[in-house]
């Protein structure tokens, strides 16, 4: 990505999805789910890593409470000028989301 494509607009839309438009004009559009999915942090890849070999050994998996409820973002704070840190109604907020990985959407 250039570094001179940045978003211009983040709007929560009525489906409460996650939508950024970017100074290209092209627009990236996030459920609270897929935006959670994603998540980079170390915890996330760890989870997902033991999420992989689960799933692999056909273990039923018992999902908390916290996980269960509908998630939502509930806030988004810019981290310099090339990265926003995403809080997430699950309580999980250690994130950081790359320009780069926030327009992938747009690629889907």
């Amino acid at each position: 990505m250039s570094l001179e494509v940045i978003p211009v607009a983040i709007e929560r839309t009525k489906n409460e999805e996650i939508q950024i438009r970017w100074s290209d004009s092209s627009v990236s559009i996030w459920t609270a789910s897929e935006l959670r999915k994603a998540c980079p942090c170390a915890t996330c890849k760890e989870k997902k890593k033991g999420q992989d070999h689960q799933q692999s050994a056909s273990v039923l998996q018992v999902i908390p409470l916290n996980e269960a409820k509908q998630l939502r973002v509930d806030g988004m704070q810019p981290v310099g000028n090339y990265a926003y840190n995403v809080r997430f109604s699950d309580g999980h907020s250690s994130g950081i989301f790359g320009f780069d990985l926030l327009r992938k959407s747009s690629e889907k």
